[in-house]
């Protein structure tokens, strides 16, 4: 049988002799030849790779600098811009939520006085992010950056304050509505609770740091009785996950006044609306349901009783804020380090004149035209609550908060401009 070496080397006899060693070296040379030629090869392609992907992410990190939604020289000039102030003593804002409806106002209500403002928001699409985007656009024909992004991103907003050393901030940022919680729970967690914390940490590490405003809202009452809603009744008893997130809300800024020294009020809007205001609120959809002949549900409490609410105007609300702005003192901390007791303070800002939602559609058909189609159902516990009524005795006393809209001038501004703002043509006479 033939040897392993006799298959690799065979012989040819009578021709000539093949010297089998020297063979071997020479297959030896070669083949170490040919495996460090490859060794070397890689070894340059690995080098190549390299190079291109060490490229590659400074053209990367270059394009996002230059391009991304946040960040750059040229984002950075558009914010310093809009945080400027304008007026003798004014304040620059960071307004949260600011192409929210509430938010929306305020910061209009700040620029046209001379302060600065800039705009944050996340734009989600819990009702239709198109009016948020319009609300935008309108911000920004008054000069007023809003910068998209999320609340929970602590490095843009470590970012934001590095630009602008904000003398304010106005956090109007949240989750809202009582009945979506049961569909999205952990929304109203990331947004009023983490995003407030968050902004919380921001702010106590900021240098100097701001005073702070903030929406809690009328739903922290709950299951009170009490009528009218004073700041010193029980909030241990919500009705909703909303309102016992505004109510941790109120407990968290409490705990970051007391520890680092910042100055923070907290406002419980009752019911706010009115133009540019929110499609999930009852009187925006019963009036594109009434307009569009479809039926409306109104609910009633217990023993057929009617719901009632504390409808309160957004240009009162605007006042209220401002003034909130105005009388917030200043934080006494410094690089995340208390020195001082801060102000800690809790209004109501309602209307202080609570309304049926039967005759809230009264007055709707009327400025509208057309009789609605009602359909009168018991209130399901969704965690609403069958009446709210605010005393603002508190806000009148500190900076002279004093509502002047009532429920039927108000609600003609709103048809007015939702007629306008949905291509109604055909109806533009409003009584």
């Amino acid at each position: 049988m033939p040897s392993l070496e006799d298959e690799l080397f065979p012989s040819t006899p009578g021709k000539f002799k093949i010297d089998r060693n020297h063979n071997m070296n020479r297959q030896f040379h070669r083949c170490f030849a040919s495996t460090s030629t490859m060794f070397l090869w890689a070894l340059f392609l690995i080098a190549l790779t390299a190079s291109y992907l060490s490229f590659q992410s400074f053209v990367d990190s270059g394009s996002r600098y230059f391009t991304a939604s946040w960040g750059g020289i040229q984002w950075e000039k558009q914010v310093r811009a809009s945080a400027q102030i304008h007026r003798s003593g004014g304040m620059s804002v960071l307004v949260t939520g600011a192409a929210g409806f509430v938010g929306t106002h305020v910061s209009l209500a700040l620029k046209k006085r001379g302060d600065g403002v800039v705009g944050l928001d996340n734009f989600n699409n819990y009702y239709d992010p198109s009016l948020k985007k319009a609300r935008k656009s309108l911000l920004s024909s008054h000069g007023i950056l809003v910068v998209e992004g999320d609340l929970n991103d602590a490095k843009l907003l470590s970012k934001l304050f590095d630009v602008v050393a904000f003398t304010h901030v106005m956090h109007l940022a949240a989750q809202a509505g009582v009945r979506y919680a049961m569909e999205n729970p952990n929304s109203y967690i990331h947004s009023n609770i983490a995003g407030l914390v968050t902004l919380l940490e921001t702010c106590k590490s900021a240098n100097p740091q701001p005073s702070i405003v903030w929406a809690s809202s009328s739903s922290v009452y709950g299951l009170n009785e009490e009528v009218p809603f004073s700041e010193s009744d029980r909030t241990d008893q919500p009705a909703s996950l909303y309102a016992a997130t505004k109510k941790a809300g109120e407990e968290i800024t409490h705990t970051y006044n007391h520890i680092y020294g910042l100055s923070i009020t907290g406002l419980r809007f009752f019911t706010v609306y009115g133009p540019w205001g929110r499609p999930d609120m009852a009187y925006f959809s019963f009036t594109r349901n009434i307009l569009q002949g479809k039926p409306i549900t109104i609910y009633r409490g217990k023993n057929r009783a009617d719901l009632a609410r504390d409808f309160t105007y957004i240009d009162d609300i605007v006042k209220g804020c401002l003034g909130s702005l105005d009388t917030s003192g200043k934080s006494t901390g410094s690089g995340g380090k208390k020195r001082g007791p801060a102000p800690y303070r809790i209004f109501n800002l309602g209307n202080t004149s609570p309304v049926t939602v039967p005759e809230l559609v009264n007055i709707l058909e009327r400025h509208l035209k057309t009789k609605a189609k009602r359909n009168i159902v018991d209130m399901p516990g969704n965690g609403d609550v069958p009446f709210t009524h605010a005393n603002i005795s508190s806000a009148q006393r500190e900076f002279g908060y004093k509502p002047t809209t009532d429920l039927q001038t108000g609600l003609k501004k709103f048809v007015r401009w939702y007629l306008s703002y949905y291509g109604y043509n055909n109806r533009k006479n409003v009584q």
